[in-house]
């Protein structure tokens, strides 16, 4: 069974170590200035050319209310006018892109991610989605995967009704806890019955999917009482959840520097929370999809990762791999062909960009031959728990513990601890090591080595 997890405390204090969560390969830290618009015109190109099917993320920036664990790039503001110049910059990067593609490129998959998408009015939603069915071929018959992130408080059944009427059918919902004290010590008040409402929304509506996103490590949180929030959710049957570890990194994050470091709760506490979590979503029919993820078994990501067609990108774990993703708005990553590209991260610079009729691409990296080698072994590791050498020696023309013979002795270490088995045709993640398979990936991550290991997150 892909779901079976064995917990190892021993193991997971060993190989518990800080390291990238692997959306992409290289990771993000890689991306340079000298990638620019001149990369992401020619990567567009070969998008036309080959017809590739397409993903398409915007983001939407602002919120009303600060929440204090956020990592997000995000604007804060009560102020609901920021967004008209925002949006008219938005407009005219979807027109600029769009007129470097096919228009007979269908968009499989549409994701809206924040800040708050729903801080936007009805009217505004409206004439954003007008604009993108206006430039990309967007799918009328319902068949595509179009989510949207939901703040309960900033949604209602009209809310959701328009979502509907927009052609999205999965929403993802930040909960994160539901014990008012740990809420009060992150700013996010946000009780049981506003994520209801919106849940019994979406599932009256027919949403295909429903994802709920919770956080441990918070201030103020307990094993027993995030062990009543995780009871909860599950009544609420969500199709997937999101379980993250929060990272307290005050120094890069300015509104965690709100957060009393002495109510955070211990390491030793975290792991609890974790391994209580697993036992009760496992219980509940639950199934671990891998890096923090959980799904219900009909759900297409488990489907997806029986049948070894799970695929990982700036989307999380998706099964729409196979896609151009185009990324919209201040911040967001595109990774078309063997193009990654990114969006100013400042709103200012995003929109004068814009307002000189120039796209705001500042940095990125074009992968090279390791790069895709590297980067398909890791994809196998981290969606599959497998690894068959012959297939990566088929498709890249390599001999595999010839490329990779230097890491040999550590993942012979990995084998002799139980996090994986090791021969000479295949790898293979091994119950023990599965919530570990962070620490697998990172030893064929070839930059990680130069890299500062205090901008990651731990594994678990």
């Amino acid at each position: 069974m892909l779901d079976a997890i064995r917990w190892d405390t021993d193991l997971i204090r060993r190989y518990d170590l800080a390291g990238p969560r692997y959306t992409s390969y290289p990771t993000a830290v890689q991306f340079n200035s000298q990638v620019g618009t001149f990369d992401l015109f020619h990567a567009l190109r070969d998008s036309r050319k080959a017809l590739r099917p397409l993903s398409l993320y915007v983001h939407v920036p602002f919120c009303a209310n600060i929440c204090y664990y956020c990592a997000c790039n995000k604007v804060i503001t009560k102020d609901r006018g920021r967004a008209l110049p925002y949006l008219q910059r938005l407009e005219q990067e979807i027109q600029l892109i769009a007129c470097h593609l096919d228009p007979t490129q269908k968009v499989e998959q549409l994701h809206f991610g924040g800040g708050t998408p729903t801080f936007l009015s009805h009217d505004e939603l409206r004439q954003l989605m007008a604009h993108l069915r206006k430039h990309f071929n967007l799918l009328d018959d319902d068949s595509g995967d179009y989510g949207i992130e939901i703040d309960p408080r900033e949604a209602d059944w009209s809310t959701m009704g328009l979502l509907r009427e927009l052609g999205f059918n999965r929403v993802s919902i930040g909960l994160q806890d539901l014990d008012p004290a740990v809420q009060r010590a992150v700013n996010r008040l946000q009780s049981l019955e506003e994520t209801r409402a919106v849940i019994d929304a979406a599932r009256t509506l027919q949403f295909r999917s429903i994802n709920i996103d919770l956080i441990y490590g918070l201030p103020k949180q307990t094993p027993d009482n995030f062990a009543r929030t995780v009871e909860e959710v599950i009544s609420l049957q969500p199709d997937r959840l999101s379980v993250f570890n929060y990272a307290h990194l005050p120094e890069r994050f300015m509104p965690q520097r709100r957060i009393n470091g002495n109510e955070l709760p211990s390491p030793t506490q975290k792991l609890e929370m974790l391994q209580r979590t697993i036992e009760q979503l496992t219980a509940a029919g639950y199934r671990y999809i891998g890096m923090d993820h959980f799904a219900l078994p009909d759900d297409e990501l488990a489907i997806a990762q029986e049948e070894q067609t799970l695929q990982r990108n700036f989307q999380g774990y998706t099964t729409h791999g196979h896609c151009d993703l185009i990324g919209l708005g201040v911040s967001a990553i595109s990774q078309i062909g063997d193009l990654y590209c990114q969006n100013s991260s400042d709103l200012n610079e995003y929109q004068n960009t814009l307002a000189a009729a120039q796209l705001a691409t500042s940095r990125g990296l074009v992968c090279n031959a390791d790069d895709r080698l590297r980067r398909e072994v890791i994809q196998q590791l981290i969606c599959n728990f497998s690894l068959e050498f012959a297939d990566i020696e088929q498709a890249f023309n390599v001999d595999f513990q010839g490329y990779f013979g230097a890491l040999w002795p550590q993942l012979q270490g990995m084998a002799k601890d139980g996090l994986i088995t090791l021969d000479s045709e295949r790898i293979e993640v091994l119950p023990a090591g599965r919530l570990l398979v962070r620490s697998v990936c990172m030893v064929f991550d070839a930059y990680l080595e130069q890299q500062n290991r205090q901008r990651f997150s731990r594994v678990i």
